[in-house]
């Protein structure tokens, strides 16, 4: 079993990691550049046709916004459960915590997190909170969270590098193993994904990942999904991740879980609804 500092380093690597993938740039710019792809190699175009299975960039934000109940376990048996909801354009994000045992546990009560496009902040018990360590957590949480709703639409954003590995037989199943890193400029380590795509379905199973920015580039962690279409998008409602070796052999530690229900497209949000 993890001790609770592992579990927290875990949790705050993952964080890391997921922010630092996320693109800079709008929605409405990177959907504009993935209509028109010219694939570099065979596991960039193997990744372009997943996305097209899952729902492209453009089918999800055509959808203008989402709501969910997000749900965090970790192995120590505390949880985090939040209702979550996002606009696409400009990737504004917000969370009403129902229950927040990992997640800025110290506030007792309601907590709520936004991202109005230009500002992270934080309200306990409806007051607004202005402490930085505090609303720190809020810009890891805001990003990450989004970013696991739209991580694979994210797979054809600019800036990408993309290297078929070859073929791989789980029991069963055989995939195509596709490594997926990011370009550098200052020649420093980047974080590198190798997805496993089912050669039946398109669906990506299971992926490994590292994280470049606690040089954590010998150890990857192995995700493993499962999904349910829902208003004609394919989507992971389903994650479990923790230690592996690069031949997606996981470790003996237990399972961190994430889950999605009650996801709900196109509620008329607006901007004013991310707002403080």
């Amino acid at each position: 079993m993890k001790t609770q500092i592992e579990v927290n380093l875990v949790i705050t690597i993952m964080s890391m990691l997921i922010i630092g993938s996320c693109s800079n740039t709008s929605n409405q710019k990177t959907t504009k550049i993935q209509e028109s792809i010219q694939f570099q190699n065979e596991g960039h175009k193997l990744v372009s046709e997943m996305v097209k299975k899952v729902g492209t960039l453009k089918n999800i934000t055509d959808k203008k916004d989402v709501t969910y109940t997000y749900t965090y376990e970790t192995p120590d048996g505390k949880s985090d459960i939040s209702k979550e909801k996002y606009i696409f354009d400009g990737e504004l994000s917000y969370g009403n915590y129902l229950q927040h045992e990992r997640t800025l546990p110290q506030l007792e009560g309601e907590i709520e997190q936004g991202y109005d496009g230009q500002e992270f902040w934080l309200k306990h018990n409806g007051k607004i909170i202005s402490d930085k360590e505090l609303l720190n957590r809020v810009a890891f949480n805001r990003p990450t969270n989004y970013y696991w709703f739209t991580m694979m639409q994210k797979m054809l954003d600019p800036g990408l590098i993309y290297d078929y590995i070859g073929e791989s037989t789980i029991g069963q199943k055989t995939y195509d193993i596709v490594k997926v890193s990011f370009e550098s400029d200052d020649n420093k380590p980047t974080d590198i994904y190798q997805l496993y795509i089912n050669n039946e379905t398109q669906l990506v199973d299971q992926f490994l990942f590292t994280v470049a920015d606690f040089g954590k580039m010998e150890v990857p962690y192995l995700m493993q999904l499962r999904y349910e279409t829902i208003d004609g998008i394919v989507i992971p409602t389903k994650r479990q991740y923790k230690a592996s070796t690069w031949n997606a052999q996981v470790s003996e530690e237990p399972w961190i879980k994430v889950n999605w229900s009650e996801i709900k497209f196109n509620n008329n949000f607006s901007k004013e609804d991310f707002r403080k």
